[in-house]
């Protein structure tokens, strides 16, 4: 298993949550869940199919967790059952992580009009967004004394970034789906947030053509000069989640060494 630093405490004790896109102990969705559990936290787990139960239970079960609950969210009835179980398992829940995004490989390389297909763009945008929206509604029936939810984008979503294509224009639908749901559910105590990560070694960014030169791009042009690290992407999506969070909703909180500001990336030896 990855080993990654998380401090230890009692911010999220006594609450409840569902993260949903752990595909291996790369995963973001993992690295927060370490983070939440090791702050108290009580967390169910989606998956989808038996290879990825096998992959992922040994992980759920190292931080003293037990709840799985299958869901394939283009399903309808698949969504319907999962979010049934959670509710006869919790009742009631304080927080959401969303991680899923998918796009066909072709897809992510060349160019974005050429290589782009209506059932990729649908696809991409049914997996990638509507599942946000579609779980932000079911998660926040059962949030019954407010809460917190947190999605997973990237800056492919604000500029052109290569080979990125079709998942670039899911990632800017996911971040206008995050302000629209903090706005419906801003009077019900329930904010809603997205982390933009930097480059990181996940199964995600394997998929993408070039991925290796974007993290060393990322690393040699970011104002630190360093990786995106898990811990900085956990301990902010522990940030958005747990009180220290109140006030603050409809945001896409940038974490990536600050790589997204640089403009014109200095050329000078330091």
């Amino acid at each position: 298993m990855s080993e990654w630093t998380f401090p230890k405490g009692d911010l999220m004790k006594g609450k409840k949550g569902l993260v949903m896109g752990v595909a291996n102990d790369r995963s973001i969705a993992w690295g927060i869940a370490q983070q939440l559990a090791a702050q108290g936290a009580e967390i169910a787990f989606t998956y989808q199919g038996e290879a990825l139960e096998r992959r992922v239970r040994p992980l759920v079960e190292s931080i003293g967790m037990s709840k799985m609950i299958p869901a394939d969210v283009s399903n309808d009835a698949d969504m319907d059952s999962a979010f049934e179980r959670l509710a006869s398992e919790f009742g009631s829940i304080d927080f959401l992580v969303h991680a899923i995004a998918f796009a066909g490989k072709e897809e992510l390389q060349g160019s974005f009009v050429g290589n782009t297909t209506r059932e990729g763009f649908r696809r991409a945008m049914d997996i990638s967004v509507f599942s946000f929206v579609d779980a932000a509604r079911r998660a926040s029936a059962l949030m019954t004394d407010g809460g917190a939810m947190v999605t997973l984008t990237y800056l492919g979503a604000e500029r052109v970034v290569p080979s990125y294509n079709v998942m670039g224009v899911a990632k800017a639908g996911l971040e206008a789906a995050t302000r629209y749901a903090a706005r419906d559910l801003g009077p019900r105590g329930i904010r809603v947030n997205a982390i933009s990560a930097g480059p990181m070694r996940t199964l995600a960014m394997a998929g993408i053509r070039g991925g290796k030169q974007l993290m060393s791009t990322g690393r040699d042009w970011s104002l630190l000069k360093e990786d995106t690290s898990m811990e900085g992407v956990a301990g902010c999506a522990l940030y958005l989640l747990s009180p220290l969070g109140r006030s603050i909703t409809g945001e896409v909180v940038h974490v990536d060494a600050g790589f997204h500001v640089v403009g014109v990336p200095d050329m000078q030896e330091p």
